[in-house]
């Protein structure tokens, strides 16, 4: 994977301000004001700057939380993670792997299978839904 790597102006002009505060600058949205945390549609979640692969819709589930959150990502590469320590607590931050993008935080209080909880900022991903055969046949 090639790392995506951009200026503070390049990142500015591409996303909007509430995008370069969260992913840029570690912000965190409103808990229930994000647009991904009741959404239940099949697909793929991506990274806002990116475009990087990073959860299955498969592996969503509600979580009481106000954030949308996973159980795994989609690869296990296709996130990082760095120890948080702001707001007087330690928590673990999730990166989009490709491009440093502030995802949200893990926690170790989900369902099975993993028992993990990517807790996810909903500016931070895009919605993909699934991509639909192609057809074999010929006109």
């Amino acid at each position: 994977m090639e790392k995506v790597i951009k200026s503070e102006k390049e990142w500015r002009d591409q996303l909007t301000s509430e995008e370069f505060y969260v992913c840029r600058q570690k912000g965190t949205e409103r808990a229930f004001t994000g647009t991904y945390n009741q959404y239940k549609k099949p697909g793929t979640y991506v990274c806002t700057c990116c475009g990087q692969s990073l959860f299955d819709a498969n592996d969503k589930f509600d979580s009481g939380t106000g954030w949308p959150s996973f159980t795994r990502p989609i690869h296990p590469e296709a996130v990082a993670t760095q120890v948080d320590r702001s707001h007087f607590m330690v928590r673990t931050e999730v990166l989009c792997a490709r491009c440093d993008a502030h995802l949200g935080h893990v926690f170790e209080d989900g369902p099975a299978p993993t028992g993990l909880r990517f807790c996810m900022n909903s500016i931070s991903l895009k919605h993909q839904p699934p991509q639909s055969p192609q057809s074999d046949e010929t006109e």
